[in-house]
């Protein structure tokens, strides 16, 4: 699970992909685009950097990224489904460059959407960084989910808990798991060198999910809306390093989390 300057060099790499890959599809996301013609553009995208889309054929799934739409968790199947002004759309996307894994997931909203929405994104992708806060050497994993789930029940929302963070770098899952739930201090110690991904799945209503005919899009039970987030992030001695964005670096002892200028509005 401890990662060396290598394999971290490399998990880098294909961490820049899978950054620069969310960056391009969020030009793409607009009313009337399907979802199959997203996942072109992704795969595209992604074989011209000299990487694979690490989600094709991964325990048989059909699309190249997950594509889930409004009350859709996640892993939902790219088709001809077409995006709708009011949708949100979580895009989650793994890459494999140099046989080396990412993972992240953003919800991006499709045209003008109600409050709502706009408050559930908001709220999830607060509440990924909140937990990330906690990321450092020798602190306890759990501590990363306590953070989320008090922050998201704060604000009336339900934490999905059949679905957590993992491990990932050498394949695309591994360990620890990295639950969105938790008990403050307790859980595996995380080590300077481990790479994972942390990934909250926040529903506006209840935290109950159920699958669909398809056996792989999870679905919130109520069929109100739900956002997830994802970064792949490393462990250092005293916080943590971003690998699937601006490659910016949470210093626990400054108190400041340094994030890219175009997100500063959602903080």
């Amino acid at each position: 699970m401890i990662k060396t300057a290598e394999q971290i060099n490399a998990i880098k790499a294909s961490g820049k992909v899978n950054y620069l890959t969310h960056q391009y599809l969020k030009t793409l996301i607009k009313p009337g685009i399907t979802t199959k013609e997203l996942d072109r553009a992704a795969e595209t995208f992604i074989k011209m950097h000299d990487s694979i889309p690490a989600f094709l054929g991964y325990q048989d799934f059909p699309g190249n990224i997950c594509i889930s739409i409004n009350d859709e968790i996640v892993h939902g199947i790219p088709g001809d489904r077409v995006l709708k002004n009011g949708d949100i759309v979580s895009i989650d996307i793994g890459v494999i460059k140099d046989g080396y894994y990412s993972d992240s997931a953003w919800t991006y909203p499709v045209g003008e959407v109600n409050n709502e929405k706009m408050r559930l994104m908001h709220h999830t992708e607060k509440a990924l960084y909140i937990g990330l806060k906690e990321i450092k050497n020798g602190a306890h994993v759990n501590n990363i989910g306590a953070r989320i789930d008090g922050y998201a029940k704060k604000h009336g929302y339900g934490v999905v808990r059949e679905l957590v963070g993992h491990g990932v770098g050498i394949t695309l899952h591994e360990p620890p798991d990295v639950p969105n739930f938790g008990k403050y201090g307790t859980g595996m110690v995380l080590k300077t060198g481990m790479i994972i991904a942390v990934e909250p799945m926040i529903n506006a209503g209840t935290k109950e999910i159920a699958i669909l005919e398809d056996n792989w899009t999870i679905v919130t039970n109520d069929g109100k809306p739900s956002a997830h987030y994802e970064h792949t992030v490393l462990v250092t001695d005293d916080g943590y390093e971003i690998l699937t964005g601006e490659w910016k670096i949470w210093l626990s002892k400054k108190q400041c989390l340094i994030r890219p200028k175009k997100l500063k509005k959602a903080q």
